[in-house]
């Protein structure tokens, strides 16, 4: 790859979210917004290698998408209402107030995540046009055929255009209509970012860092809403961990092997401050904890831990059981598997896990947690029929790197 390849690349990992949503902003319409910022960086691929790269990568994207939203507006002018719309870059008047948070990608979330799409559409189209994520790795994170995807997208930004959703951030009143699709927008965004699940980048920190960005900027503006809190401690504490994740060789690594010595502890500070917090305030009254509330109280037992074998497991399994009331999603029932091997034994999570393999065929994590436990359990072969399929699934370079030696593994 040439420097001017990386340099794309690198732009389009910092660049991409900020240069839609600032065109949203501008033009009022996601299709446009998308398919300029599109067309800039495939500019950028045909022009950089010749000119040089920029000095400024996102003025010289935004710019460029700009002007190409405008020749197609320009295109379409025949109507009054287009050609107007072509005139915006050269609008020197002051616009109109926008919402609470001045932050385009901000509001670019709030408007993907309007209560006219359903909950799978809000988070999927966000992930699209603020993550920047392609179609396949979107439908890889719901487990659902590209093609569904695809057209799930498609039908949400015409739903979008059809109701005429504002582009601003809901004002208070109506905005916990909103939160549960955003939170699980930024859940989604930084967990494509913590363990990618597609491409040749193990993690992709743009990704994590942006997540955790948006989610504190979702705090100064609710400040006293629990999930938005539990979100922002479950982020920083799993994100805490990111130099441990990844070994030298590009292989994933697990938790209870991880070198805990190189975990952040300034962000596992501020997580466990975070969930104390929620603790303190659900024992003055406030409303129980939600789902992410219980995922951060989950990895503050984690970090709290010196060693692996020091982790409080059967708090871990309370936990979940308390999440399960919640979210009873083959997902967690999976996670809550892995603490209960800890707690009752490996035979009693493989027979938890074995009711899952219905609804978990096709995902790679619940063919790895089986693989392990069979491993465990001395059953050579059937481990490794998992691990295949396991590795068959897995999207990311260190997660097969990882299964591929656990694998390996068994023949010693």
């Amino acid at each position: 790859m040439t420097s001017a390849d990386e340099a794309v690349a690198r732009a389009h990992q910092d660049e991409w979210a900020r240069v839609v949503a600032g065109l949203a902003r501008r033009f009022g319409d996601l299709d446009i917004a998308e398919e300029a910022a599109a067309e800039a960086f495939a500019t950028a691929v045909e022009r950089w290698p010749a000119d040089g790269i920029p000095p400024n990568p996102g003025g010289w994207l935004t710019t460029t998408a700009t002007r190409k939203a405008i020749d197609r507006l320009r295109r379409e002018s025949h109507r009054d209402t287009k050609h107007q719309a072509a005139q915006m870059l050269y609008d020197d008047s002051v616009p109109e107030p926008t919402g609470p948070v001045e932050d385009d990608r901000l509001r670019l979330i709030f408007t993907c995540c309007h209560p006219a799409l359903a909950m799978d559409a809000r988070v999927a189209l966000t992930l699209r046009l603020l993550g920047g994520l392609t179609v396949a790795q979107i439908a890889h994170a719901f487990l659902i055929p590209e093609r569904t995807m695809a057209q799930r997208i498609t039908r949400a930004k015409k739903k979008i255009k059809a109701a005429h959703v504002p582009y601003r951030v809901p004002s208070a009143e109506d905005v916990r209509s909103r939160l549960a699709g955003v939170l699980a927008v930024l859940f989604l965004v930084f967990n494509e970012g913590y363990l990618a699940s597609a491409g040749d980048d193990a993690v992709r920190t743009d990704l994590s860092d942006e997540a955790i960005r948006l989610t504190r900027l979702l705090r100064s503006l609710l400040p006293d809403n629990g999930e938005v809190c539990g979100l922002l401690a479950l982020m920083v504490l799993t994100d805490a961990r990111r130099a441990a994740r990844v070994s030298p060789d590009g292989a994933l690594v697990t938790l209870g092997e991880q070198d805990r010595g190189v975990w952040d502890r300034a962000m596992i500070k501020e997580g466990h401050a975070l969930v104390r917090e929620r603790i303190a305030a659900v024992a003055a009254g406030a409303e129980p904890p939600g789902r992410y509330q219980l995922l951060a109280a989950v990895n503050a037992v984690h970090t709290d831990a010196d060693t692996a074998a020091a982790t409080d497991w059967p708090q871990v399994v309370a936990l979940y059981d308390r999440l399960l009331t919640l979210d009873s999603s083959p997902i967690v029932r999976l996670n809550r598997a892995v603490a209960v091997a800890e707690v009752a034994g490996e035979e009693s999570a493989l027979a938890e896990i074995d009711s899952l393999a219905t609804e978990l065929d096709g995902y790679h994590a619940f063919h790895a947690t089986r693989a392990d436990l069979l491993r465990r359990l001395s059953r050579t072969e059937e481990a490794r029929a998992a691990y295949d399929r396991a590795i068959e699934l897995a999207g990311n370079p260190a997660e097969r790197a990882y299964l591929s030696r656990r694998q390996a593994e068994l023949e010693g």
